[in-house]
């Protein structure tokens, strides 16, 4: 259900949470049971394609050079925060802020894995802070999801990239 739930937010922001369980071919009352509001489902969304792209780092880093991994897993992590900023007010709230500080350390944890991978590889410079580099990254998710905002998005993470060069 979540990512059928993903899927249909991210064409659009506003599919309506029976669409949402007819897509996943299951009834509303199963969808409502499980997530009783449209916050709920949206924050388990979040945190679903959080948690997983977290989990995935291994795997990037086995299908990809270090910093073309880092590369790839910076811009996934933007297309899911865009996301979460393209759904309004569901996500200005106090469960919404817990969803963000939970997924805060593992999102952290997760750069600082890729960073090593980098350094390891001679691909940056020793003693980045993995805290930084996810604040200075937020600009990726600040581009419009448009193919000129995609084409900037790029262009400053490349920036970024350079930065964090011996």
């Amino acid at each position: 259900m979540l990512q059928v739930a993903h899927d249909a937010l991210a064409e659009s922001p506003d599919a309506s949470l029976n669409s949402i369980a007819k897509r996943a071919g299951v009834g509303p009352g199963t969808l409502y049971r499980h997530f009783p509001t449209r916050e709920a489902l949206i924050l388990a969304v979040y945190r679903h394609d959080i948690d997983r792209l977290v989990d995935s780092v291994p795997e990037v880093l086995a299908a990809h050079p270090p910093l073309d991994a880092l590369r790839h897993w910076f811009l996934t992590l933007a297309a899911y925060v865009r996301l979460k900023h393209g759904l309004g007010e569901a996500l200005h709230t106090a469960a919404a802020q817990e969803i963000v500080d939970a997924t805060y350390a593992p999102v952290t944890g997760a750069i600082a894995r890729l960073l090593a991978a980098c350094e390891a590889a001679g691909d940056v410079r020793p003693g980045l802070d993995p805290a930084d580099v996810l604040m200075l990254m937020s600009c990726l998710w600040r581009t419009p999801a448009t193919p000129e905002g995609t084409a900037q998005a790029a262009r400053l993470l490349e920036l970024a990239v350079a930065g964090f060069r011996p």
